[in-house]
């Protein structure tokens, strides 16, 4: 199983906030999390750094009693990125209440874990992980924003929701409450399937069409395959934000890409990472990106999905 990571700042700021993690325990086993920070130049990086550490740090103590998390069922794997998201929370919270500078700080977090063909994953607030297979790319979490929620109550419509000034209001996010609903999902992927997890320093400025279309020419044997499509959905990025309308609220570009390949490929958002050619652990280490929490109005309580 192959995996790649890429990060790039964009040209609209000078600090990314996003940050993260993918480490792989075996074969096919990994995980992978990205966390996109708001709250700030200083909190929005600290509030992503902090809940990829905590989550990572999860993640390892389970599968150290579990190695590869043999014996586990997917219910068992899904609490385990429960715990996760509410270890998480719970730092980044303390933080941000105990902390002046770090007052308000939150962040988006979509998490994984790909075992053999099964994938568990979880997400809070607007970074999205989608499945490309069959030469279709499925949305498989769902965003907690304001413009979800309108276009869920049909109060606007997909294509407003894309160009509305409003479409950086999250209704979740880890850290900015005490506690934090996620929702789980479970799924089945198979030879040569891709999936992609990302910030909208990715999603705000490519289409999940053009996402399709470039992760598609991964080859399943070829690792030099995965790092191209990553520099051309981060150069897609950075080149269509060039002719963006600056009044729609498009406030990032800071696209990263994490891959993996052999039976599948991941490809995350996230910041600078650190990584050692033939290692199994990347992980990243600063942070771009503004957001803006609009409460828990729309928040249901957490839930989980299986897809098939």
């Amino acid at each position: 199983m192959l995996f790649y990571g890429k990060t790039d700042v964009g040209r609209r700021r000078a600090v990314n906030q996003d940050n993260f993690v993918i480490r792989r325990y075996a074969g096919d086993v990994l995980f992978a999390v990205v966390c996109d920070g708001m709250g700030g130049a200083n909190g929005g990086d600290t509030a992503s750094a902090v809940a990829v550490d905590v989550f990572r740090e999860q993640l390892d103590r389970s599968e150290a009693e579990h190695p590869s998390f043999f014996g586990l069922s997917g219910e068992d794997i899904l609490d385990v990125l429960s715990v996760g998201v509410t270890e998480a929370n719970r730092e980044v919270y303390r933080m941000a209440v105990n902390e002046p500078a770090l007052n308000g700080m939150g962040t988006t977090l979509v998490g994984c874990v790909v075992e053999g063909d099964r994938v568990y994953a979880v997400n809070v607030g607007d970074s999205r992980l989608y499945a490309v297979r069959n030469g279709q790319i499925e949305q498989i979490s769902r965003d907690h924003s304001l413009v979800q929620y309108l276009v869920d109550c049909g109060r606007m419509t997909p294509e407003e929701a894309k160009v509305s000034t409003m479409k950086n209001r999250i209704t979740r996010a880890v850290g900015t409450e005490r506690t934090v609903g996620a929702d789980f999902f479970e799924l089945t992927v198979g030879f040569g399937d891709r999936l992609i997890l990302c910030s909208d320093g990715l999603t705000n400025h490519v289409e999940p069409e053009e996402i399709r279309d470039i992760t598609s020419q991964v080859e399943s044997h070829d690792p030099d395959s995965v790092q191209h499509a990553a520099e051309d959905l981060i150069a897609r990025a950075v080149y269509n934000s060039l002719f963006e309308n600056y009044r729609s609220g498009l406030t990032q570009v800071g696209p990263n890409f994490v891959g993996l390949q052999n039976f599948r490929t991941i490809f995350a958002n996230g910041d600078i990472w650190n990584y050692t050619k033939n290692t199994s652990d990347w992980c990243s280490t600063t942070a771009t990106g503004s957001k803006r929490s609009s409460g828990s109005a729309a928040w249901p309580s957490s839930s989980r999905r299986r897809i098939s």
